[in-house]
Formats: structure tokens, sequence, C-alpha cells
């Protein structure tokens, strides 16, 4: 890390005192930079406190695993030293014994570091956390430099719980330090506010800008990516959302389920339902949604899967053992092309539970009593429950991040179509979602 050398804004967070946000593309280097300062702040002040989290505990591992990574590297070289100088001055290798002792003391922990805690012999401690849905389990901690790593994505409840933390040290050490770090994820809410307040240094980098990302690259992302999905995963902008069919602060106001478990969590009074968008001969993601529906037609999104580049021997495995857990009252499946052989296979195994939603045209059919469903009809119905507060969803980034893609515009002849790239788990979200409207009969959805 000595050798590295730092972008000039990189240079201006660590030599910055006081609360700092940064908007960035992806890959520029805001965590190795907030690690670096993470890695300073403890060594330069004695008994400072500092907490990283993130939404979950992966993401707030993500950062506090390089953070880990500098002190373990500077623990290293000191431990190494104090060798090299027993060594010099015995004339030879330390016994056992000694080679602990001489490990305690060139070490710089206090004590060995844990996945979730750094404990320095200046009695600096560093914490890993998630904040859940709510920050309720973190509360309490007095907190001199609070790191939040992709804080666009942490709930809203979330910040009345942890802000508070960092207000004691504020008044008394004149530290109470904000770090926010982030990709944007639209506007509004924590993270998107602190770059309009002058109590926060405003970083705002562009991956375009970086010179240690391959151009080619970004060109190539460009051309598969919509401009709203470049703009906020490479420029780091805050895009325009007039054309999002579920609005950003819509779906974070609807993620707030924590982690659930299938073992502790499944309720017999309760009914199960399962969506799945089939992948495209191999070339996308298979998706699975997993709804739970009350007697009130409450719904709860309990589980978002994907697997890439499965066999459709796989794909029916895996629904097969989806039903062995929640035993689903009914399975939406998209049917269309491929998937048309899993629905065939999979009313052979499980029955009429299984129901075919496809993109094909149909025509319906009065006699047989087949009703035409739109797309239209199937984003409607999610959305209607989303903004009823009649549906709450796990915290899931893939998920969050598929419903947000997902693009409206209205042809020449006054249709509604609605398209997105990365659009798998919102179709098997809406398909799921299906469950209250469901009658038992056959379903066909109609292509624009």
């Amino acid at each position: 890390m000595d050798t590295f050398k730092f972008d000039p804004w990189q240079t201006r967070v660590l030599e910055h005192e006081g609360n700092a946000t940064l908007r960035t593309g992806r890959q520029v280097g805001k965590s190795t930079v907030v690690s670096e300062k993470a890695k300073r702040f403890a060594l330069e002040n004695r008994g400072v406190r500092i907490l990283v989290v993130a939404a979950s505990l992966n993401q707030a591992g993500f950062l506090f695993e390089k953070i880990r990574g500098l002190f373990d590297k500077m623990d290293d070289d000191m431990v190494s030293e104090k060798m090299n100088k027993f060594q010099e001055k015995r004339g030879r290798f330390p016994t056992p014994r000694e080679l602990r002792e001489v490990r305690l003391k060139g070490s710089i922990y206090k004590e060995p570091p844990t996945k979730t805690k750094i404990v320095l012999k200046n009695d600096s401690i560093i914490h890993c956390l998630a904040v859940g849905r709510t920050g309720a389990y973190i509360r309490g901690l007095t907190i001199d430099l609070l790191i939040v790593d992709e804080a666009a994505f942490v709930p809203e409840p979330v910040w009345n719980s942890i802000l508070p933390m960092v207000a004691v040290s504020r008044e008394t050490r004149g530290f109470g330090w904000i770090i926010l770090l982030s990709t944007p994820y639209g506007k509004g809410g924590y993270f998107y506010d602190s770059h309009h307040d002058p109590d926060f240094l405003q970083i705002h980098v562009s991956s375009e800008t970086c010179t240690r990302i391959d151009k080619k690259f970004l060109i190539r992302e460009k051309s598969r990516m919509t401009k709203m999905e470049y703009a906020q995963e490479y420029l780091g902008e805050f895009v325009d959302e007039w054309n999002q069919f579920f609005p950003t602060n819509l779906i974070k106001k609807v993620s707030t389920l924590g982690p659930w478990d299938t073992r502790k969590d499944l309720e017999k009074g309760k009914s199960y339902y399962l969506g799945i968008d089939i992948a495209r001969y191999g070339a996308d993601e298979t998706a699975y949604i997993v709804a739970e529906m009350d007697h009130r037609k409450n719904i709860k999104i309990v589980k978002a899967l994907t697997t890439q580049r499965m066999s459709l021997t796989d794909t029916i495995g895996r629904t097969l053992k989806l039903d062995e857990q929640f035993h689903f009252k009914r399975i939406f499946i998209d049917d269309a092309g491929i998937g048309g052989g899993v629905l065939d296979i999979l009313l052979e195994r499980v029955g009429r539970r299984v129901v075919g939603i496809n993109n094909a045209r149909r025509s319906v059919d009065k006699e047989d009593r087949k009703r035409a469903i739109m797309k239209e009809d199937l984003y409607s119905n999610a959305l209607m429950l989303m903004e009823a507060g009649k549906l709450e969803m796990v915290y899931n980034l893939p998920l969050m991040k598929s419903l947000k893609s997902i693009e409206f515009e209205y042809t020449s002849e006054k249709n509604l179509k609605l398209y997105g790239k990365y659009s798998h788990l919102a179709e098997a979200f809406v398909r799921a979602c299906w469950c209250v409207r469901e009658r038992g009969h056959k379903l066909f959805i109609a292509s624009f």
C-alpha cells in the first residue's frame, strides 16, 4: 500500500477530516481509499471505534476484509522485523516458545482478529456488522468513524438507528465522522441527500476517468446496457427515472424482510407460490421467486434465486426440490420456447398445480374459458400490491436491480410496452405475485 499511487480525489478523501460521501462508477478504487482511511484513523488515534456496515453482512465483509488485509500486511512486516532483530542479536532461530513471544511482542493486534472484529494494541477497535432492515440490532454503540458501504442500498429506516451512534463522539472527541460510499441507486434517500449536504465532502468519480479500467471494456458495457444502467453503474449518475416502471423509492420501501430461513420461518398456515422465468437456451439466468400469502392476501417474497447456464434437467430438479420444501399451491412458469418442455415434464410430476404463463400471443377461446392476460396485467398487479402496502420482500440486491431495470413507454398505437435488459428476476417476480389473482384457470399472457 505504501507504494500505491493514489488518484487526486483519493488523496482528498485521505486528507479530509470530517464527513465524506463518495458517489462513483464501478471499480474506480473507492473501497481501496476508504480501507486506507480506516487504517490510518485507527492507528493515528488511540482508542477509537470504527464501524463498517452495509445492508448485508456479505457486503460489509468485502470492505472489512480489505481493511483487515492492510492490517495483516502491516502485522506480518512488524513481526518479521522483530524476528530479524532476534536472529541478529542471538545468532540463531527462536525456539517455539520464543517464537510465540516474538510474534506477541511484534504484533499490532491486541487479540486475534476475526471476520467481524479487529482490536489493536492501541485499543482502537473496528467492527463489521450488517444493518439489516431496521438497524435495531446495532443500536447502542458509540462510534468515532462510521463507514457505510453501498450506502444507496441501505434501507431508509436504518439511518434513524445508526446516525445517533456518532453524536457522542462528535460532541466529546471531535470525531463522529461518517463516510458513505456507493454506486448510485436512484434519486431520493439519505445517500442522495448527502450529495446536497454542505456538511459532507462530496466526491463524484466516473469509471471513464479511471486510468486503471480498460476503455474497450467500458465500450462493450455501454453497448450491452441501457443508457440508464450505464449512467448509474459506470458514470455514477443519479439517473432520471421518468420511464422506470417500479419507482426506486417504492422498491426500497418494500425491501424490508431480513434473511429468511426455510427451516425456521416456513409457516403451515400460509400458502406458498413459485414464479419461474426460464433461461433462453443457456444465454441468461433462470430465476425463481418464492411468495408467501396469508389469508388476507398479503404477500411476502421470501426467496429470490438464480442459476446460470444450467440444463433443463437441472431446472426441473431444482423446481421439484423447492416444491418438496414449500409444497407450493401453484407454480407459475414462463412456458414460451424451451419453457414448454419444462412445463410438460412438471405437469407429469407435479400435476395441475403448474400453470404456464408465457409471452406468445394467444387467441381467447371463450368456449374453453381461457383468459388472455397481458404482460401489462402481470406487472400492474405487482405494482398495485407494492403501492397498497400488501407486499413485502426479502432484501435482495439482484431482485431490486432487476425491478429497477424495468422501463416502459407507449407505442404509436398507445399500447404500453415494458422492457429491461436485466428482467429475468422481475419476470419471475410478477408471476409469483399473480397468486392473489389466480383462480385455478389456465392462464395465457399476450405479447405487445
